[in-house]
């Protein structure tokens, strides 16, 4: 019995064993065998590491398609940390900087030196000018940990010591401490990588090739640049992008902590805005539409995730590709713009007058009087994008201001292109009707002791408001808006737009609308002659260009007074997708009977009709002409004259488009015809390449 239980144990205990190395003999097959290039990877990798992929921006087309700003294709010189010696070994990383510097010195590449300290020409050590900022971070504690009284040479100094350049000359030693600095400024790192240089030739780029083994990290990245087709189309209103400077930087950076704090942000929203947020050396939209449409216009980054092997060996692959930011379709015509553009420089060369020594400067505005969209709009005298930050310091110092945008941020004293807005108001208010007669002679008689004359020479002294408008009768509309009172003048010409914001995607000016709010701010009493001066367009009423163009197409429509915008839509970058359309944004309507507004526009066509330079055109145009008075200092001189306004839309009977021409230093308005006629011609003799959307009167500069 005792012998038939051992045995049954031995038994047992053999079967234990078979299975126990039956379960390993399966273990060993599955790790070996079905999940052999699993166990094999996670052996070989030793680390892994994500680095960013910058994604293109955003394409600037005009309204029929055609490119206005694109992305070219260029070598850039990048330094990659994760092959770039550590900081630990700085005597490495000097020598392969020192030997980029050279090369690209010798090929003639221009570098991102951003060091704010330069040799002057007795070999010592200055601040850059105009640099206060890079100058205030180099010293900061995140840099050098200097005092703010530090000298260039304290900086310098203390380059040396932290970045180990002792042996080198000090022209060397300052371009390597630049590299350096900039390394710090930037968090180099695998997700920061330092762009030594932005565009590099083919030759250079396989010079680096050529030298890999000794640049270390040093890598040829092909990347894009902005390409503009043509730099003189439009540049107030396209605009430039260019480095962020400190200030931009901080300001994103900080919306990007507020954003991560968020509780209610999931991980891939965290991920998408981390390959959204800025880096110190960035690119940015600095002004124009680059920079109102950014967050449009840039698009998000993909990553590369590079995994290192137990023998220093790097594969890298796209783990998430970077998507191009959106395309913005512009309402302006390139081909019309560049028209108006030629048209506004020969007409203001030609009648500006010269005598004064005031530059020839002026704007011009063509837009769609259905949606509000902008076709053109050119300020004169201008400039090159492609040549801006060459240009730059003569442009700023130019007496002309080239780089102001006068059809957005001048104001004027509008002068009598008013008298269409108050003559609507007195419609509406009774205070007048279309038959309506007030005898002109030419001097105010309402006033005694203040002499307010009406300038025109009229046929018959008894006028009505359609040959008011049309002759442009002061006494009129004197008495016009002493009826009126400014309230309720001021109530019509804020429903057309007149001291408002357009609402246009860049920026503009408010203007002013003559109140006794605006007076009394200015520690002025209001008076009965502010009122009738106010109705002609004088007073303290200061508008922009583009703001009496939202107001002649608010007339011209019926009374809907549409959001100014140069953006007709937003694509996708593979323009399969609609992101945002604007068709026409109604701000607000005039309320005003058809009846009445329709006498407002006869007074304006029987001005139009009478145009000689209007004659030949193969449409009707409505218009109304303003001279307004100005006060200019130049080179300490008191210079006096008038400015010359035109406001109109054609064609008459079905409007289409307003222009608006607006030249400084004029012999009166009614000249501007001449260039509202060659603009009219652009528009309707060529229209295939244009498809419309369905101080006291001072001139501030």
């Amino acid at each position: 019995m005792q012998e038939k239980n051992l045995k049954r144990r031995f038994i047992l205990f053999l079967i234990c064993i078979v299975l126990s190395f039956s379960v390993f003999l399966v273990d060993l097959f599955n790790i070996q065998i079905v999940h052999a290039a699993d166990n094999t990877s996670q052996r070989i990798a030793m680390s892994s590491v994500e680095s960013t992929i910058p994604a293109a921006r955003g394409e600037i087309l005009d309204r029929n398609g055609v490119p206005l700003v694109t992305n070219q294709q260029v070598n850039s010189i990048l330094l990659n940390a994760q092959y770039f010696p550590p900081t630990k070994k700085q005597d490495e990383r000097n020598a392969i900087l020192k030997k980029l510097i050279d090369l690209a010195e010798k090929y003639g590449v221009v570098w991102n030196d951003n060091l704010p300290l330069e040799l002057d020409a007795s070999g010592n050590v200055r601040f850059k000018p105009d640099s206060d900022g890079e100058i205030a971070f180099l010293k900061s504690k995140s840099v050098l940990h200097l005092n703010s009284y530090a000298t260039a040479e304290n900086c310098f100094s203390r380059l040396v010591e932290k970045f180990d350049l002792q042996d080198y000359e000090k022209a060397d030693a300052l371009k390597i401490a630049s590299v350096c600095y900039s390394f710090k400024k930037i968090s180099f790192s695998a997700d920061h990588p330092f762009v030594f240089a932005d565009e590099v030739s083919d030759e250079f780029a396989a010079k680096i090739e050529e030298n890999r083994t000794e640049l270390r990290g040093v890598e040829v990245k092909i990347t894009t640049k902005r390409h503009i087709a043509d730099g003189t189309i439009a540049p107030h209103i396209i605009g430039l992008v260019g480095k962020l400077d400190a200030n931009e930087y901080t300001k994103h950076k900080n919306e990007y902590n507020a954003l991560l704090e968020d509780e209610t942000l999931t991980d891939a929203e965290k991920k998408e805005a981390s390959l959204r947020a800025y880096s110190m050396d960035d690119t940015i939209g600095k002004f124009g539409l680059e920079a109102a449409m950014e967050d449009y216009l840039r698009g998000t980054n993909g990553i590369m995730t590079t995994v290192t092997d137990s023998n220093g060996y790097k594969t890298s692959e796209i783990t998430r590709a970077p998507v191009a930011g959106n395309s913005i379709i512009l309402t302006i015509d390139s081909v019309l713009q560049k028209k108006v553009q030629d048209a506004l420089a020969n007409f203001a060369e030609s009648y500006s007058l010269k005598e004064t020594g005031v530059p020839p400067v002026g704007s011009a505005i063509v837009m769609d009087v259905k949606t509000g969209g902008i076709l053109a709009c050119a300020t004169y005298p201008s400039y090159d994008l492609n040549t801006y930050y060459e240009d730059y310091a003569a442009l700023s110092k130019d007496k002309a201001s080239p780089l102001w945008n006068r059809a957005l941020k001048s104001t004027y004293a509008p002068g009598s292109t008013l008298k269409p807005a108050i003559a609507l108001a007195g419609l509406e208010e009774n205070v007048i009707n279309e038959h309506t007669k007030i005898n002109c002679t030419r001097i105010y008689q309402r006033f005694p002791d203040m002499q307010f004359k009406c300038l025109q020479i009229h046929h018959s002294g008894n006028i009505d408001v359609r040959t008011a408008i049309y002759r442009s009768c002061n006494i009129f509309f004197y008495e016009t808006g002493f009826n009126l009172g400014i309230d309720r003048m001021n109530d019509y010409c804020t429903r057309l737009g007149l001291g408002q914001k357009t609402g246009v995607e860049i920026p503009e000016s408010k203007g002013v609308l003559a109140s006794r709010a605006y007076k009394e701010a200015h520690g002025q009493v209001w008076h009965h002659g502010d009122t009738v001066q106010a109705a002609i367009g004088q007073s303290d009423n200061l508008f922009t260009p583009l703001q009496l163009a939202s107001y002649v197409s608010t007339l011209a429509n019926g009374g809907t007074r549409y959001q100014a915008h140069f953006v007709k839509s937003i694509k996708s970058s593979d323009y399969e997708n609609t992101v945002l359309s604007k068709d026409g944004t109604v701000l607000g309507e005039v309320g005003a009977s058809k009846k009445n507004l329709d006498v407002v526009t006869d007074g304006m066509h029987m001005l139009g009709a009478n145009t000689r330079a209007f004659k030949d055109l193969p449409v009707q145009v409505a218009a109304k002409t303003g001279t307004a008075q100005f006060k200019l200092k130049i080179d300490g001189r008191l210079i006096e004259g008038t400015n010359g306004f035109m406001i109109s839309f054609a064609p008459y009977e079905d409007p289409e488009i307003a222009v608006v021409v607006a030249v400084e230093n004029l012999d009166g308005g009614a000249v501007t015809g001449i260039l509202a006629s060659e603009i009219y011609k652009a528009y309707f003799e060529d229209t295939s390449t244009v498809t419309p959307e369905q101080g006291y009167n001072t001139v501030l500069r």
